[in-house]
């Protein structure tokens, strides 16, 4: 049981990071062109995928970048509207509402 779960963390991190290498844009892959990375992560497997994290994965690349694709609602425009929950005069408003202050 145990060599299985072993089998599927490390098929599960190949290919996530073949799913990383295709997604990165290719101005910001580091060291070397982007179809290298993509045959290191491919053929290299456990070795390829950790020098694909450790030296060719863009910096500062969050994990919603790589798992949705662009405008799915996890943007973090600072025009972008807000909810309800996230305006303060609304809370205020609504805990006046709450506690009979109004």
């Amino acid at each position: 049981m145990a060599y299985a779960l072993i089998a599927v963390v490390l098929v599960g991190g190949w290919l996530f990071c073949l799913l990383d290498v295709l997604t990165s844009d290719e101005r910001q892959v580091r060291l070397l062109p982007k179809p290298v990375w993509l045959l290191i992560a491919l053929l290299g497997f456990v070795l390829g995928s950790v020098l694909w994290l450790l030296a060719g994965r863009p910096r500062g690349r969050r994990l919603e970048s790589v798992l949705l694709p662009p405008g799915a609602g996890f943007d973090r425009h600072p025009d972008a509207p807000k909810g309800p929950d996230d305006d303060p005069a609304f809370l205020h408003a609504l805990s006046r509402r709450i506690h009979g202050d109004d």
